[in-house]
């Protein structure tokens, strides 16, 4: 059944949206609603990237209410920051070299340190080795560099196991 029909639940969402939008349950929309919803995820099977899966998904939402209290604790430290012009910020550019190299945990680490206000995921090195980041008020490059490393590289190293 996996050869004919890869993605069930996209064939059947694929199928539910052709007859909303026809707003209709004709025989004839189901018939060529449900030859589309096979044929579509079959013809674009070989565009697909393979994904690593988490493994650990009690990780993952201790991750996830980690970067959500990072994310409130980076709030109010870029709150206190704007409130005190008298403060001199030291933006900077940093690199910090990965240890993961699949495209998902990479999306998930940058996109995790973007919510945290005060640093911009800006690029990922091409051979997937680097992730250059914005911050804000650069304090120490090398703690920087090493709290992403330990706070949000290694949890995801762990949860999807790569």
């Amino acid at each position: 059944m996996r050869t004919w029909l890869p993605l069930p639940h996209t064939s059947l969402l694929l199928l539910l949206v052709w007859l909303l939008l026809n707003q209709t349950v004709a025989p004839g929309h189901l018939v060529l609603g449900s030859v589309l919803a096979v044929m579509i995820p079959l013809l674009t099977m070989h565009l697909r990237n393979p994904q690593p899966v988490i493994r650990h998904p009690l990780k993952a939402l201790r991750y996830l209410l980690m970067v959500l209290w990072d994310i409130l604790v980076a709030n109010m430290e870029v709150a206190r920051v704007m409130l005190r012009p008298q403060l001199r910020l030291r933006p900077a550019f940093v690199e910090v070299p990965l240890d993961i190299t699949r495209d998902f945990p990479i999306t998930v680490l940058a996109s995790s340190i973007s919510l945290t206000p005060g640093t911009v995921s800006a690029d990922v090195s091409e051979d997937r080795s680097r992730l250059l980041l914005h911050v804000l008020d650069l304090e120490d490059e090398a703690q920087l560099i090493a709290t992403i490393k330990s706070r949000y590289e290694a949890p995801l190293r762990e949860i999807f196991e790569c």
